[in-house]
């Protein structure tokens, strides 16, 4: 039989399957999240639909073999639209005991679990609490198990590259990435070509991985394991790439600098979540990008403003522990009413809390956390891909209405990955800055005259001759500037600060909501919600059930026919990964009874839990 025979009849061979959940779990140290993300390149260029789950151990380096070292990654690819990186595993690629001890549970029953033998050794299991050998005690019967030696069959792949046996023992995490690819029709071109590129100065490196790699592929083949075919998914044309959120915030914060002829400055210390940003931003110095690593959180602020004054787009990134150290300055953007843009990338809190878990327990400290009546707008990115129009957003508002903005993600958001439309560059927003030439009342220049119609003062770079104003967090006086403690005036300043974030709500989207128009209830949700909520109303309405979603995308204003589109309904179900805030300001804002759905375990909803508590509520 001639090759091209061979591969034809193994195409044949495979199983057609709608979608495919994976997930890779290993110890810290074996690669994991570099094989999900090998994996799920080569998936984007297959043509899938495709949605990640990054999970990180939240230890710099806990012990090896241990549980709480486990690192995992898991992808949901299809041959359609998906919204979430799926609820559980069915299959699960565990490189020691201690992966398999911790995600087993999630496996599906029946599931696929493919084992790394090798790494079953008493040592191991005693780390990982077995009393057993799993793989040989009959515990898991109600899985389909596939018992792969892989750390010796990576060392007997590498042994003629020139690399010692614990160099090369390293490679066995491309040798599961070469079954995987086997058993869902992966190229490996993709993954060769990053190895070559990425161990370019270290040749023997570059021929150990692809030799692993390879070897996998050829075992699965061998081995005549199960094989399957999830066919490329129909997406609207153009052209994509795979984005997790942090890479597309970084984007979008590039082409609003573009669009509005800004150069960006990013003043930022580093934090997970967020850190990813300020490296994606310092990639790009062609663009007039400039990254500033700071020595503290309250420096990045003061850095990032003092750039907005100058005449820069100033940004800032962080997560809520940085963003309580940033109040202040925060505070004083508002005062100066100076265009500033802060990211915050949500995580588990209070305090240092779930430094690589996730959830939306920032917003009130986004809508409430400055002393003083201090509002600005928020706005929410709520998938990957929607970072990049966030930013955008958030922009636009800013140096339109010349006003701190925070932009909420969360770490979820900020790791998992989609495909994501490229847009043309005639499809973004136009972001029209217009900086102050010359004096405003006769021969004088006063900062805080107002446009009638934004109430946004004007934006004078410093320097410029004719325009010397006074700059300082000390009240100021309307139209003047002048530093003033007179009463009438300092409400009156706190009612024009008001007014011109309230104002922004004629100026963004109406909410919009899906389902059906005689649904009693609408499930609203925020943020990285928008994934669980909108599979879980998929599947309800396909179930004939009447439920209606709908997700908001700025917080601060709420859309002006906010409270139109809840009264239409007559229970409104919010879902958040909190204890209730968007619940407390929409109860606060509307007077409208909510009923939430919360959850703080630093991981998303699974749409089939959410489905099952709605469903209780239908």
């Amino acid at each position: 039989m001639t090759a091209h025979a061979a591969t034809e009849k193994a195409t044949r061979e495979r199983r057609e399957l709608d979608r495919v959940v994976i997930r890779f779990a290993g110890d810290s140290g074996d690669g994991m999240q570099l094989t999900g993300d090998r994996f799920t390149s080569a998936t984007a260029l297959f043509g899938n639909d495709l949605s990640t789950m990054p999970d990180f151990p939240a230890e710099i380096r806990a012990p090896a073999g241990t549980i709480p070292g486990v690192s995992a990654f898991q992808i949901h690819f299809s041959n359609h639209d998906i919204l979430t990186p799926g609820d559980q595993p069915g299959v699960l690629v565990a490189m020691n005991p201690a992966a398999l001890k911790a995600h087993l549970l999630d496996l599906v029953p029946g599931g696929l679990l493919i084992a790394n033998r090798d790494a079953f050794v008493r040592r191991n299991l005693d780390k990982a609490g077995y009393a057993t050998n799993p793989l040989e005690d009959g515990s898991l019967g109600s899985y389909q198990v596939y018992e792969i030696p892989m750390t010796t069959m990576t060392i007997e792949a590498v042994k003629e590259m020139g690399i010692g046996k614990k160099e090369g023992q390293r490679s066995k995490n491309m040798f599961a990435l070469g079954v995987i690819s086997w058993m869902y029709g992966r190229p490996l071109e993709p993954t060769i070509s990053w190895l070559e590129k990425k161990f370019a100065q270290k040749p023997p490196i570059a021929r150990a991985n692809v030799a692993a790699l390879k070897a996998g592929h050829a075992f699965g083949e061998t081995a005549e394991l199960t094989s399957f075919e999830v066919k490329p998914a129909v997406l609207a044309p153009g052209t994509y790439r795979r984005v997790t959120g942090n890479q597309a915030l970084a984007y979008g914060l590039i082409a609003a600098s573009v669009q509005a002829k800004l150069p960006l400055f990013l003043g930022s210390y580093p934090i997970t979540p967020a850190s990813d940003i300020l490296h994606e931003l310092s990639r790009h110095k062609n663009f007039g990008v400039r990254t500033l690593q700071a020595e503290d959180e309250i420096a990045a602020c003061g850095m990032s403003l003092g750039a907005a004054f100058a005449g820069h787009l100033g940004v800032t990134t962080t997560s809520g522990p940085g963003l309580d150290l940033k109040s202040e300055t925060i505070g004083l953007g508002i005062a100066l009413e100076l265009p500033l843009i802060v990211v915050d990338v949500q995580r588990g809190g209070p305090s240092t809390g779930l430094p690589t878990k996730t959830e939306q327990s920032d917003l009130l400290h986004a809508m409430f956390g400055r002393h003083g009546e201090a509002p600005l707008p928020i706005v929410a990115s709520y998938s990957p891909a929607s970072c990049f129009w966030a930013a955008l957003e958030s922009v636009r508002l800013a140096v339109k209405y010349m006003t701190p903005v925070i932009l909420l993600s969360d770490g979820y958001l900020a790791n998992a990955a989609e495909p994501w439309h490229i847009p043309s560059i005639d499809k973004l927003p136009a972001i029209p800055v217009k900086f102050a030439s010359e004096p405003n009342v006769g021969d004088e220049f006063w900062p805080y005259l107002r446009d009638d119609e934004t109430l946004s003062r004007p934006w004078a770079i410093p320097g410029t001759s004719g325009l010397e104003h006074r700059i300082g967090g000390l009240e100021k006086a309307d139209g003047t500037g002048n530093i003033s403690y007179d009463p009438d005036n300092h409400e009156l300043m706190t009612q024009l600060r008001a007014a011109k974030i309230r104002a922004i709500e004629e100026d963004i989207d109406p909410l919009e909501w899906q389902g059906d128009e005689d649904a009693k209830v609408l499930v609203l949700g925020w943020g990285s919600t928008y994934g669980a909520i909108g599979q879980s109303c998929r599947r309800l309405r396909a179930e004939g059930k009447k439920i209606a979603n709908a997700h908001l995308k700025h917080m601060n204003p709420f859309p002006k026919n906010t409270e139109d589109v809840l009264r239409r309904f007559e229970r409104v179900v919010i879902p958040e990964m909190n204890t209730g805030q968007l619940s407390k300001l929409i109860r606060s804002d509307f007077l409208i009874d909510t009923t939430s759905i919360n959850s703080m375990r630093g991981v998303p909803f699974r749409a089939t839990d959410l489905e099952a508590r709605l469903r209780e509520l239908l």
